[in-house]
């Protein structure tokens, strides 16, 4: 194994393991981490955890487990991936797993570049965009779980981080791969060891890859990581894929604003469900009655839970944020499960949180990477009759659902 990646949720983890098979990688998504060898055909493995909402020293104990085994594995470089809307609270956890990541490796100089231009994502002078608008205003400040208020990502990291934060501007990466090593080598020598490189192009990111090739640990969204396959002598290729016949359901849980807009487009088409946290939590709606509805169901059908915001704020107020937030994700888990037994052969999922719990419930221990099914959103095959999509809250079309459905069944 080449390339050693952990990300921190299992979304984020397909995303960043589409982005190395399209440059040429044999990857595998491993579902926590592994207690085997990997195949030795393995180029580049992804360890997914589900540490981005956790407590920051749970999250920092997964990835340093996860970091020992990818180490045994022969990896010559590493990569933390985390969300391109960098999601996390002031307190973690994005800087305290780099913190620990960099202290593990002995590595100074730390690449921070959660960017993604063709999902939108972008970072100019150290402020992260979200298309045209600024983070703070993109409906990210009302994530139920990690708000993010402030755009700057120097300031926002700075409070997680012990280390002193530096900056990479975008003339300078423009300029270049020696510009860029320039930059971040003069960072260094001022102390700092974090270094928020900004990226707006598809271009900036091959050329910070290229950068980055001598560095033993980089972190950011999966869009930094386009650049890197080259440094090891892989070319772009196709990525190979079975259909699967069968019956298809979907999962919603994100409250996202795109998720929303793809929930409301989905069931103007096909039967739906609208799942009551209230009802789930007290009881009144269970996973076994959902799932036989979906799978009595004809077309696509969708259980969703991708509420507004302000009912979803109401939910919180009434049963707290962590019990609120538990109940679903172990709901969505538990109507997978039984769905799965009574016949599902395709999956597909919406939300970081809800996507990683469905994984954990099915017991989906490795992952193979299909062909991209909308920017950052890969078909993923889990067993001889599954396949699943694992989708980021934020990403994908208005018709992503229909369009999953396409690619996992051919």
């Amino acid at each position: 194994m080449r390339l050693g990646c952990i990300g921190d949720d299992f979304t984020g983890s397909s995303d960043l393991a589409n982005t190395l098979a399209k440059q040429g990688m044999r990857v595998t998504q491993y579902s926590g981490t592994p207690r085997t060898d990997a195949a030795e055909t393995v180029d580049a493995g992804v360890v997914a955890l589900k540490s981005r909402s956790i407590d920051p020293g749970d999250a920092v104990a997964q990835s340093l487990e996860a970091l020992d085994w990818l180490k045994s594995q022969g990896c010559e470089q590493f990569f933390f991936k985390y969300c391109s809307t960098f999601d996390s609270t002031p307190e973690g956890n994005i800087g305290p797993v780099a913190d620990a990541l960099a202290e593990a490796l002995d590595a100074q100089k730390v690449i921070v570049c959660p960017a993604f231009p063709g999902t939108g994502r972008s970072v100019y002078q150290g402020h992260l965009f979200v298309k045209d608008t600024l983070l703070s205003e993109s409906g990210m400040q009302t994530h139920p779980l990690t708000p993010m208020t402030d755009p700057d990502i120097r300031r926002w990291l700075t409070r997680q981080s012990r280390f002193a934060v530096g900056h990479v501007a975008a003339q300078h990466v423009q300029s270049g791969t020696d510009a860029i090593r320039q930059c971040i080598e003069s960072e260094h020598h001022s102390g700092k060891r974090l270094i928020v490189i900004d990226a707006i192009r598809d271009e900036d990111l091959v050329e910070i890859g290229k950068t980055a090739k001598d560095l033993r640990l980089v972190t950011g969204g999966s869009g930094v990581a386009l650049g890197l396959p080259a440094n090891f002598g892989y070319t772009p290729s196709l990525v190979p894929w079975t259909p699967q016949p069968g019956k298809s359901i979907v999962l919603s849980g994100s409250c996202s604003l795109a998720t929303r807009r793809q929930v409301k487009a989905h069931i103007a088409q096909h039967p739906s469900r609208e799942v009551n946290a209230a009802e789930v939590i007290e009881g009144h709606l269970t996973a076994e009655e959902t799932a036989d509805w979906l799978l009595g169901s004809e077309g696509i059908p969708m259980a969703f839970s991708s509420a507004d915001p302000d009912i979803v704020a109401d939910i919180q107020a009434t049963y707290g944020r962590e019990r609120s937030a538990a109940a679903l994700e172990t709901f969505f888990s538990d109507v997978a499960k039984v769905a799965r037994a009574g016949g599902a052969t395709r999956i597909i999922t919406a939300g970081g949180e809800t996507s990683g719990a469905i994984v954990e419930g099915l017991g989906l221990e490795t992952l193979e990477i299909g062909p991209e099914i909308d920017p950052g959103i890969p078909a993923l095959r889990a067993g001889p009759d599954l396949v699943v999509a694992l989708k980021s809250g934020n990403f994908g079309a208005e018709d992503f659902f229909e369009k999953a459905d396409r690619m996992l069944k051919g």
